[in-house]
C-alpha cells in the first residue's frame, strides 16, 4: 500500500472523527440512576434510542437512554388487539385504571414506547411500556438508566395550566422543541432546548390568527406539531384546538422572542387535533392529522410556500386542501413506522384499542 493511500485513509478518518463524538456525545453528561418522573406524557425519540418524556407534573423534560439499539425486524404487519386490556394485565390491574398518554416508535428497532398513566387522578403513577416489532409487551424498567432532565422555567403553577406545560415534543436539529404553556402574559410558548440538555431558557412566545374565532390569540396552548422543511428551512407546522394549522419557521424561535405564526388551515370548529406526522406519498409533501371529532385528516402541503395566511374570519374551513381518511375511524395517536407505514392507536369501536401497523394513506 502506498504512502500516498496511507495518508488518504488517515485523512478520511480524521475527518470522521468529529461526527463520530458528536454521536458519542449524546449521553454524555447523563448520570446513572432512577428518574423521579411524577408523571408520563408526551414523548418522542431523539438519536441513539434515547427517549425523550415530558413530565408535566414536575415541569420537565427527561432523556432517558433506552438502550433500545439493536435493529429490528420490520412491524409492517404488527396488530396488538386490545392494548389497553394487555397493558392492564402486564400492571395487575383493570383497563379502566390506566390511560395511555403517548406513542413513540423508536426508528432504529421499530419497537414502540408507550407513556401510561396507572391510577387516575394525582394519584397516578407513570409507567413507560414497550411494544417490540413482533408485539411483545413489557413494562420498560427506570431503575438505573442513564439519564439527563431538563427543568421548565416560568411554568404555570395551577392545575390546568400545569396539565399544558408540554403539549408535544420533536427532536429536530440537535435540539428538543416543546410546545405548551408558560405563566407569562403571552402563554403559549415553543421552547427549543439544545440537546444534550443545558439550561433551558426562556421559550419563544408564538402568537396566532384563529380563524374560527376571528381574532388573534396568544394564550391558547399548541396541542400538536411536527417539523417540516419549507423552502430548504425546517417549520413548524402546529395544530391547536378548534382547529388552525399554522406554521412558524424554527430560526425565529429565539429564547424570549415574540413569533407571530402564519394560519395555512383553518380544519373545522369543536375540534381537538391529537397527533400529526409528515410524509410524503406519491411524491407530495403530506401531514396525517389525528382529531378527537373530525377523524383522521390528510392534508396537501404542496402549496404550503406559496399560501397566504388566513386573517380573517372563517366561518367553516379555509387554506389548505384536506380529505378525511374514512377507513381509519379511531386514531388516537400516531407515528411513523417507517417512510411507507405509520403506527397508530385506533379505536375502531368504543370498546376496542389496538396499535397496529397501517400504509400511509
Amino acid at each position: 500500500m502506498s504512502r500516498r493511500t496511507l495518508l488518504f485513509i488517515a485523512t478520511l478518518l480524521a475527518a470522521s472523527l468529529p461526527l463520530a463524538s458528536r454521536a458519542a456525545d449524546l449521553t454524555a453528561g447523563m448520570q446513572k440512576g432512577t428518574p423521579e418522573l411524577k408523571s408520563a406524557g408526551p414523548a418522542t425519540f431523539a438519536p441513539q434510542g434515547i427517549l425523550l418524556v415530558g413530565d408535566t407534573a414536575n415541569a420537565t423534560i427527561f432523556a432517558i437512554a433506552t438502550a433500545d439499539t439493536a435493529a429490528g425486524t420490520p412491524a409492517t404487519a404488527l396488530k396488538v388487539e386490545k392494548i389497553d386490556e394487555q397493558i392492564a394485565a402486564l400492571l395487575g390491574t383493570t383497563p379502566q385504571q390506566i390511560l395511555i398518554n403517548d406513542l413513540a416508535v423508536n426508528p432504529l428497532t421499530q419497537s414502540a414506547f408507550l407513556t401510561v398513566s396507572r391510577g387516575t387522578g394525582p394519584d397516578a403513577k407513570p409507567v413507560i411500556v414497550r411494544v417490540d416489532s413482533n408485539g411483545k409487551l413489557s413494562e420498560f424498567s427506570l431503575k438505573d438508566v442513564l439519564f439527563s432532565s431538563a427543568p421548565i422555567p416560568n411554568a404555570p403553577t395551577d392545575n390546568k395550566g400545569r396539565q399544558d406545560v408540554t403539549t408535544d415534543l420533536q427532536f429536530t436539529g440537535g435540539q428538543v422543541l416543546v410546545a405548551g404553556l408558560s405563566n407569562e402574559e403571552f402563554a403559549s410558548q415553543l421552547r427549543t432546548i439544545p440537546f444534550p440538555f443545558a439550561e433551558v431558557g426562556r421559550g419563544a412566545s408564538v402568537e396566532i390568527y384563529h380563524g374560527s374565532h376571528g381574532k388573534y390569540e396568544t394564550r391558547s396552548p399548541i396541542r400538536t406539531f411536527a417539523v417540516f422543511d419549507i423552502g430548504g428551512e425546517p417549520n413548524v407546522l402546529a395544530a391547536y384546538t378548534c382547529t388552525p394549522l399554522v406554521k412558524f419557521p424554527v430560526s425565529e424561535l429565539k429564547p424570549g422572542s415574540k413569533v407571530k405564526g402564519t394560519t395555512v388551515a383553518e380544519l373545522g370548529n369543536m375540534n381537538r387535533p391529537l397527533d400529526m406526522i409528515v410524509y410524503q406519498k406519491d411524491g407530495k409533501d403530506c401531514l396525517l392529522m389525528s382529531n378527537s371529532a373530525r377523524g383522521l385528516m390528510k392534508v396537501d402541503l404542496s402549496s404550503v410556500d406559496k399560501i397566504d395566511g388566513i386573517t380573517a374570519h372563517v366561518k367553516s374551513v379555509a387554506g389548505l386542501p384536506y380529505e378525511t381518511i374514512e377507513g381509519l375511524k379511531g386514531v388516537k395517536q400516531l407515528d411513523r413506522l417507517d417512510k411507507d407505514h405509520a403506527l397508530v392507536l385506533i379505536a375502531p369501536d368504543k370498546t376496542t384499542l389496538n396499535l397496529q401497523a397501517v400504509p400511509l394513506p
